[in-house]
Order: structure tokens, then C-alpha cells, then sequence
């Protein structure tokens, strides 16, 4: 029996409202950059008091932009007017050695175009953020996966077949004509940009690592304007000596170094499959989210598998540090060039995005924006649900109680209040949050 797609979520209202994070962290001395997720009727003025020294806002859209130089605590009021009424909403900057004080949002390109992707799709991909209102939201990131850089042995390849040039500098492949101009790009939309690559030679697609070059990769990216980095295992276990803890951070912990002398904030994710209880170790590697599964696909046994499998990692979980149990399967996926309607139903998606929410996940979608139909669109900008990913407190949720296919999940909010899911895992599946 087909389910019909309910939309839950209800309309943004006219009336101004600022949304997602109520705390955002950056490390003194490098380019600041947050935009006011908020909803209303246009053109609206965006007002800031208490920004530190640095710092501007524009009145605008929204934009707070700039370069902190003295460690601390700031504690912001956001004030938005448009032509129905005002807003207002703290935001507490923390200008430290913590990024990430909230889980991820943003975009990822693998689960749509994978081998298939291109400057130009990555670049519509941020357009449609803005276009179908997700900024407004708290969608941020705009992820390339893999397949950016070239491929041994392909017609792409210069120099001898090195994919970098005489300085040792990657190469992107003809795919990708202009990297800095694509973060350029992305950030005057208001977004962060993000890039992917393997602490092996190789990626998982083949395709150039940054074995032997971490330093030389780290000042590429920033020097690009990269924000965000997702350094994925691949064929490093091909020249690892063994899987003692010690083999297994060495790859992540050299690249933790090279990032963090660079003068731009970098998200680092280890995408390293939960091996060796990376959990237990991700942060001391330096990761701001850790990969603990293998990868997701759009259907009900992975999403069930992978997302009810994190109870027992909630005491890892904190602000700057996340479990990451893959990304949304939502909307048009497909790998490749051929894309098709996610394969989950109605209810299991209201399911999937419920309980990675509660289990304050990187929430990466994974579909093809451009393409965004009303009911996807709707499990993206549910607000309430949202702010349990985004909490400040940071607390990932557990399992509380299990009666054979219901169980129950909670987390402790900043307010004091409980964010709690009744999960229904048998036949008739549903997902209820209170």
C-alpha cells in the first residue's frame, strides 16, 4: 500500500523569525563568517548588538563577516524588522579553539552526482540552497565529494601522470576550471564551502590523495577558501602497518596539524567508518564529526540500521565534536548521472530526519537541490525539529526504553526542557517528537 507524502511541516509565517544556531564558534584571527537564518516577508533589516571588534553585520541580508582577534565570549542580540513586526534572539559567539558548536548543515554532493560531478553542478547546487529558502533555515555547507581530482592513468593527468604540478600543488581535473572562484562564488551567497579527500594515495574513487602532501593540500584548500574538509579512509589502509589506535589516528593527526596552522577555520570530518571505536579517539585526532558507519543508501534496512545504531556513542557527543552516522537520503538520489525518488516512504524519512535531529548528526543532504519537490523541501525547513539538532547543549540522544518494535529516544535541552521520539520499527512505521 502506497503512503501518501503528508506534509507536516507548517508554513513559515510572514511575520519575521530568526532560526538555527544560537551559538557559533571561531578561532581568533581568521575570516568570520555567519549568516542570520531567518524567515518573513521581504525586504526585511537585520540589526546586531554586541558584536565584538571586528566584526560587521550587514543590515541587509544578514551577513556577519570579519576577523576577531581576542579569545572570548560574546553574547549577541539579533534584532530582524520587516514590514509585520520584529524579532529578536541571542547569539553567543565563542571566539576560541572550538569549531562546529553545533552539528553541520549543508549539502553533499556524492549521493546525487558522485563520479559525475562538476564546478557547474556544485555551483547550482548552492543557487538552489539560497533559491528554495534552506539558508533561511540554517543550511550552510555546500560539500564536492569525491571525483574532483584526477585519475592515475587518465587522459586528465599532466606532468607525468602526477595530478600536481612542480610545486607539488593538486591539480583539479577540467570538471573543476576554477576552484577559487567556486568558493568566491559560494560564499557571496551567504554559504560555506566544502572539499573532500584521502589520507591514502588514492580516494575511494580512484582519484588522487593527499598521501605524503598534507600540508602542501591544507594551504591549497585555504588559500581556495575551503571551509570544510571530509578526509575519507580509503586506500590508506593499504599502507597503514596495522589497525593498533595509534596507525589508525596517525593519518587523521597529520592532517589535524596541517589544517590548524592554516588562517582559516576548516570543519574536519573523518570519514572513517566507525573503525577501531573512532568515536573514542575523533576528537584527540582532532575530527569536529567522525563517520561511525559504512555508507547509507535510500533504503529503509540502512537508514534503520545505521541511524538506531548509535545508541551507546551519546557520551562522545559534545559541542565541537559529533557522531556521524552518514548522510540524509532524502529527495532525488541515485550515484551518478541517473537520479530516482529516494526509495524510503513518506514515513520513513519523517523517521530518518527525526532521529538523526535527536541524535544531533551533521545533517548533509544528499539529493539534487535543483530538484527539491514540496514535500522534501518540507522535511528540510521544519524548524522545531531543527532546533533539537541544533541545540547548544550538544546532547545526543539514547535509548530510554525498547518494547519489542517501538522504542524511545531522548535528549536534555539547553532550556531544560526534553526532546524526546517514539519510534515504531515494525511493519507500520512512524516517528512522533515531543
Amino acid at each position: 500500500m502506497k503512503e501518501d507524502a503528508v506534509i507536516l511541516t507548517p508554513n513559515a509565517p510572514s511575520t519575521p523569525r530568526i532560526n538555527g544556531a544560537r551559538v557559533f564558534g571561531a578561532r581568533p584571527g581568521n575570516p568570520f563568517m555567519f549568516a542570520i537564518a531567518a524567515t518573513g516577508d521581504r525586504p526585511m533589516r537585520f540589526f546586531a548588538n554586541g558584536l565584538p571588534n571586528g566584526l560587521k553585520l550587514d543590515a541587509a541580508n544578514g551577513f556577519i563577516t570579519g576577523v576577531v582577534n581576542k579569545k572570548g565570549t560574546y553574547n549577541v542580540r539579533l534584532t530582524l524588522e520587516n514590514s509585520l513586526g520584529r524579532a529578536e534572539r541571542d547569539l553567543r559567539i565563542i571566539i576560541g579553539d572550538k569549531l562546529a558548536l553545533t552539528p553541520p548543515m549543508g549539502w553533499n554532493s556524492w549521493n546525487c552526482f558522485a563520479h559525475d560531478v562538476s564546478q557547474d553542478k556544485v555551483e547550482s547546487a548552492a543557487h538552489a540552497m539560497v533559491q528554495k529558502g534552506l539558508i533561511n533555515h540554517g543550511w550552510t555547507y555546500i560539500n564536492i565529494d569525491d571525483y574532483w581530482t584526477v585519475k592515475p592513468g587518465s587522459k586528465d593527468l599532466t606532468l607525468q601522470g602526477r595530478g600536481r604540478d612542480e610545486n607539488g600543488r593538486m591539480i583539479p581535473n577540467p570538471r573543476f576550471p576554477d576552484m577559487r572562484g567556486l568558493c568566491n562564488e559560494i560564499h557571496s551567497l551567504g554559504l560555506k564551502a566544502g572539499i573532500y579527500s584521502s589520507p591514502g594515495p588514492l580516494t575511494c574513487g580512484g582519484c588522487l590523495g593527499g598521501y605524503k602532501y598534507e600540508l602542501q593540500d591544507a594551504e591549497l584548500y585555504a588559500e581556495w577558501g575551503f571551509d570544510y574538509l571530509k578526509y575519507d579512509l580509503c586506500s590508506y589502509d593499504m599502507i597503514s602497518k596495522d589497525k593498533s589506535i595509534g596507525e589508525l589516528m596517525k593519518p587523521y593527526v597529520s592532517m589535524r596539524d596541517a589544517l590548524r596552522v592554516q588562517k582559516r577555520d576548516i570543519l574536519y570530518n573523518l570519514c572513517q567508518y566507525g573503525i577501531g571505536n573512532v568515536s573514542t579517539w575523533g576528537d584527540k585526532a582532532g575530527g569536529n564529526s567522525w563517520r561511525t558507519t559504512g555508507d547509507i543508501t535510500d533504503t529503509w534496512e540502512s537508514v534503520s540500521w545505521l541511524g538506531f545504531s548509535q545508541n551507546g556513542l551519546e557520551s562522545y557527543a559534545k559541542p565541537g565534536n559529533w557522531n556521524d552516522p552518514d548522510m540524509l537520503v532524502v529527495g532525488n538520489v541515485g550515484w551518478g548521472p541517473n537520479l530516482h525518488p529516494t526509495r524510503l516512504t513518506p514515513n520513513e524519512q519523517y523517521t530518518h530526519i527525526t532521529l538523526w535531529c535527536l541524535l544531533c548528526a551533521p545533517l548533509l543532504v544528499g539529493c539534487d537541490l535543483t530538484r527539491l519537490d514540496d514535500f522534501t523541501l518540507s522535511l528540510l525547513t521544519n524548524d522545531e525539529v531543527l532546533e533539537v539538532n541544533q541545540d547548544p547543549l550538544g546532547q545526543q540522544a539514547a535509548r530510554r526504553s525498547q518494547n519489542g518494535d517501538t522504542e524511545v529516544w531522548s535528549k536534555e535541552m539547553e532550556d531544560g526542557s526534553t526532546a524526546a521520539g517514539l519510534f515504531n520499527r515494525g511493519e507500520d512505521k512512524v516517528s512522533v517528537t515531543a
